[in-house]
């Protein structure tokens, strides 16, 4: 017991240091194998490694094409004219609004968090201008419409933390809908309110926009022609359609995605190869990172503590849902990612929540949501990736834009989840 909590303090220290959790989760699961009296070696070659090859075999596709999907939607400009699209309906006059559903309209279609910070940047600083507002408040925003809702809640997400979910509990990725839209729900308004506050506020006592010191991303943007609206949301609404409503495989809606956005840009068929590798090389990284975290998980499973741990997770009283919200959070902080910290989660749990749900009547798409809206609670800490990533394209610092985050990407995901639990727990859901 006390070498797996090591281990994890060891992972989420150097994590928060910005060490690469590539060689970061081994050294981890070093501390857990020779605490827990395994063979530093032999949990290195055989446990370490099955977890890590296991887990790259059945989702490197998936994260390839995802990767590649996202940023052709970038390169063709597609991305960029959907999001503007939706802000000029809204309107400048309601900027947090509209910069908030173009990044959810976007990673609800498939598009990466990465991709959709860069697409979405240029026209938040433009609404953001124009209705002269607080930059602080941009990061939150683009995380609020990224990083949340659309990524664990709302069903049929094609998101990697809505996917990983169903290989452990044999469900789809419209798994408790119902819970799911709920928990949305608490996000999306929770959040909007919450930085709409903010707004009044910051205005209040005099801050309002101010020019970023670096315009260059703006200005690449800003002389390319964007394809229509109507084509450039095709690609979206084909993998969602095609996942959801035909039951295709995610491997194949994508792929009918990619071929989509090629097909409708066949003019600008000179950037594919460019795109298609900076995607492809883009999500080797993702696949390893993630992976590195499984592993992890996996020498957990094999130390004698492990057993005393699942028994103290799983008699916590009250609804299991709640042990798994605990666990999926705990890790996805520790290691600053929703994958990487669902994933290492059910490895090593799994099939002790699976086998919970075959026996108590608990619906297995239940734990699968949870899982899902767990893994979007604590891993927005101030060493996540993403966060780090949206910082440094919109020129702001944890000081200057880190609480509103914390509060709209971890403090209301958290609460979502413990509201959906409690409505699970009385028999309302």
């Amino acid at each position: 017991m006390f070498g797996i909590l090591l281990g994890l303090v060891v992972l989420m220290v150097l994590a928060y240091l910005g060490w690469s959790i590539i060689w970061v989760a081994p050294i981890a699961a070093g501390v857990v194998a020779l605490t827990g009296g395994l063979d530093l070696l032999e949990a290195y070659k055989d446990s370490y490694m099955s977890g890590f090859v296991g887990f790259a075999k059945d989702w490197f596709p998936v994260f390839m094409l995802g990767a590649i999907f996202g940023k052709l939607m970038e390169d063709t400009g597609m991305a960029r004219s959907v999001a503007v699209a939706f802000t000029k309906v809204i309107g400048t006059s309601r900027a947090i609004l509209g910069v908030l559903v173009s990044a959810a309209v976007l990673t609800y279609g498939g598009v990466s968090l990465f991709v959709v910070v860069f697409a979405v940047y240029p026209l938040a600083l433009s609404l953001f201008r124009e209705a002269n507002i607080s930059r602080k408040l941009i990061p939150a925003t683009v995380a609020l419409g990224a990083f949340t809702f659309t990524m664990t809640a709302i069903p049929g997400t094609p998101q990697i933390q809505n996917l990983i979910p169903m290989e452990y509990f044999n469900t789809d990725p419209m798994a408790a809908p119902v819970m799911g839209i709920i928990a949305a729900i608490i996000m999306a308004v929770g959040g909007y309110l919450y930085l709409r506050w903010q707004e009044k506020k910051l205005t209040a006592k005099g801050e309002v926009f101010t020019e970023p010191k670096d315009k260059k991303i703006v200005e690449k943007v800003e002389d390319e022609k964007d394809p229509h609206f109507l084509l450039s949301i095709l690609p979206l609404l084909t993998v969602l359609i095609t996942l959801n409503v035909f039951s295709w495989d995610v491997i194949t809606a994508l792929v009918a995605g990619i071929i989509l956005i090629m097909l409708l840009n066949i003019d600008k068929f000179k950037r594919f190869i460019k795109s298609i590798n900076s995607g492809a090389n883009g999500s080797v990284i993702a696949i390893i990172n993630t992976s590195a975290a499984v592993g992890f998980g996996t020498v957990v499973k094999e130390v004698p503590g492990f057993q005393r741990l699942t028994e103290l997770l799983m008699g916590i009283k009250g609804n299991p849902l709640i042990s798994e919200a605990i666990a999926v959070n705990i890790l996805a902080g520790a290691t600053g990612s929703a994958s990487g910290g669902m994933g290492i989660a059910l490895e090593a749990l799994g099939d002790k929540y699976y086998q919970i749900a075959q026996n108590t009547g608990i619906s297995p798409e239940a734990f699968h949501r949870v899982a899902s809206l767990s893994s979007g609670g604590l891993d927005a800490l101030p060493h996540n990736g993403a966060v780090l990533t949206l910082f440094a394209i919109t020129g702001m610092t944890h000081k200057d834009s880190y609480k509103d985050i914390f509060v709209v990407a971890v403090l209301i995901p958290v609460i979502s989840v413990a509201v959906v639990i409690l409505l699970s727990s009385i028999g309302i859901l």
